[in-house]
């Protein structure tokens, strides 16, 4: 299991972040889940843009470059929306709606993961 914490003050953020690298792992993403606790998310490597269809609840995502410097925060994001892709993300972090809001995350803020 690894975490994800902000670099700069090392607070950690989610306790619980699953990693999807495979190609089925990245396709199925959070789908067929009923709900994500504060501390779980899910990083989907290789992946600048994401889809919510068929998924039962919002989420928050976080669009990551190679260096985890946050690229695009986007809130709430409901089921059934598509997020286009945003140039310069390499990876992205699904967690539990309103997570953005409640760390106060900003644009250009650097994360670490960690095992």
């Amino acid at each position: 299991m690894s975490f994800l914490k902000r670099q700069q003050d090392q607070t950690q953020l989610l306790s619980d972040l699953k990693i999807a690298q495979s190609f089925g792992a990245r396709l199925k993403g959070l789908l067929f889940t009923d709900s994500l606790n504060e501390d779980q998310g899910l990083w989907i490597h290789r992946c600048n843009s994401i889809h919510t269809f068929f998924m039962k609840y919002p989420i928050d995502c976080i669009f990551l470059d190679g260096d985890l410097r946050i690229q695009q925060l986007r809130s709430d994001l409901q089921p059934a929306q598509i997020l286009f892709p945003v140039w310069g993300a390499r990876s992205v972090i699904e967690t539990k709606a309103g997570n953005i809001q409640r760390w106060n995350l900003t644009l250009g803020e650097i994360l670490y993961v960690g095992t």
